[in-house]
């Protein structure tokens, strides 16, 4: 009775009544707080950030040797992030309003390695692991070449150890790609319903694939138990990890450069807004904190979900974070965008840096499957159903008065404003497989309601 009580509490909120009934939401947060202090307010420490770029740059020589993709830019991982002012306009148009500002798209699917935004993360962590078990084998030292890991000692030192993960598709493979070829035991615990091609992918590196019933956090569960067995395993926990967190949030110092480089100019008058795709929460909220630290109360970030999964939304929403699922409140977590398939968030991002969240905005398979088909008609871009949910946010803050009022977005900022879409993943998704999304992305284009 109890638990029923609460339920009827929790759905007198207008907002996750619409959540439990999987319609198209958008809500803001009603004032802002100053970056300093919501930085400050998380208790996470700034200086994660710095030695994530750090150990990134150590291994950058180790990336440009096993790695081809990696050689253009000497091992350094990152990603273009271009111009698509035909999207803006077409959009505009289907919308029934025009986009004040510029719009942009990082292009984390082309990000190298695994393509997507969870390489960051995942990719960093496998090397703090690495580093830590070299260092106390007395194999490495703090001055080291990262390419002394390459040497038969090391390698044979890392076989004896192994990493384990829990992932709808992407982080597995960032982390399954990177610690194979580091010469670790690894494995990764997916869900049934999580790409086959991943799954295969990871296999034929040599990666053990564990196939469990139920969601993502089903799948995590199962293997931070198995991996609490084994003290020689490392479990890299998408729910908590700090390693993975100051891996993305590398991002924000390096997007910094590239929007300099651009010559687009991000302060009090001409305010950055970035919407981000969010499956836990912990490559957004990653990215998110590093924005802050590069770029102060300029930036806003917004956070995208799948209607049927809206697990950070509704964690925020109801200050649950992840005491609470979508299955909770009726919502089956079932959506064609994978990597945002998450019924229970992180609850190291919703409880930590909520403060750092602009907004929530969630939208319909239907409606992320369409716009992927207008960016491939348009720009002639492919990319993941999951990472073309940052596309509804531009037009939700158009349509929401006070929450631009409330954080001083007039329409002369709104002007010099620079929205920028992060995409999450596709270069990997096998062509057969990206044809047909595009295909059922263009049909959707001319079917659904643009009002």
């Amino acid at each position: 009775m109890t638990q029923l009580l609460d339920l009827e509490q929790l759905l007198s909120d207008p907002v996750v009544a619409a959540l439990a009934r999987a319609e198209e939401t958008a809500w803001f947060s009603q004032s802002p707080t100053p970056s300093a202090a919501a930085i400050e307010a998380s208790g996470i420490d700034p200086a994660i950030t710095a030695d994530a770029r750090a150990r990134f740059g150590r291994f950058a020589p180790w990336f440009a040797e096993r790695f081809p993709d990696t050689r253009p830019t000497h091992g350094i991982l990152e990603s273009p992030l271009v111009g698509i002012p035909e999207m803006q306009r077409e959009l505009g148009t289907r919308f029934g309003r025009e986009l004040p500002g510029k719009l942009w798209l990082k292009r984390d699917d082309l990000l190298p390695v695994s393509g997507s935004i969870k390489a960051r993360g995942g990719i960093h962590e496998v090397l703090q692991v690495a580093e830590r078990i070299a260092m106390d084998a007395g194999m490495m030292t703090p001055a080291d070449d990262a390419r002394v890991l390459m040497a038969p000692g090391v390698k044979e030192l890392f076989a004896q150890h192994g990493i384990a993960v829990g992932s709808t598709g992407n982080l597995g493979l960032s982390i399954g790609i990177v610690a194979s070829e580091l010469g670790f035991k690894t494995t990764v615990h997916m869900s049934l319903d999580a790409r086959a091609w991943k799954k295969d992918l990871l296999r034929s590196r040599g990666v053990t694939v564990v196939e469990h019933d139920g969601d993502f956090s089903d799948a995590v569960a199962a293997g931070r138990r198995t991996a609490a067995e084994d003290p020689g395993v490392w479990f890299v926990d998408d729910e908590s990890s700090l390693s993975l967190f100051a891996g993305y949030s590398a991002a924000g110092d390096r997007l910094a450069g590239q929007l300099a480089s651009l010559e687009v100019t991000v302060d009090q008058t001409h305010p950055l807004i970035v919407h981000l795709p969010c499956g836990v929460g912990g490559g957004p909220g990653g990215v998110t904190f590093g924005l802050k630290q590069a770029f102060g109360d300029a930036v806003h970030a917004i956070f995208a979900e799948p209607v049927n999964a809206p697990c950070m939304s509704l964690g925020v929403r109801t200050g649950l974070h992840d005491s609470i699922s979508v299955t909770d409140i009726g919502l089956d977590g079932v959506t064609a965008a994978d990597g945002l398939a998450v019924g229970r968030p992180s609850r190291l991002v919703g409880e930590h840096l909520q403060q750092m969240i602009d907004g929530f905005v969630t939208l319909t398979d239907e409606r992320m499957k369409a716009f992927q088909g207008l960016l491939h008609n348009i720009e002639g871009i492919d990319i993941e159903p999951s990472a073309a949910a940052g596309f509804a946010g531009p037009w939700r803050i158009l349509q929401n008065a006070a929450y631009r009022s409330a954080f001083g977005l007039d329409d002369e900022k709104m002007a010099n404003a620079t929205h920028i879409v992060w995409a999450t993943g596709g270069s990997m998704v096998p062509l057969q497989e990206m044809a047909s999304y595009v295909a059922e992305g263009q049909r959707l284009a001319t079917e659904i309601s643009w009002a």
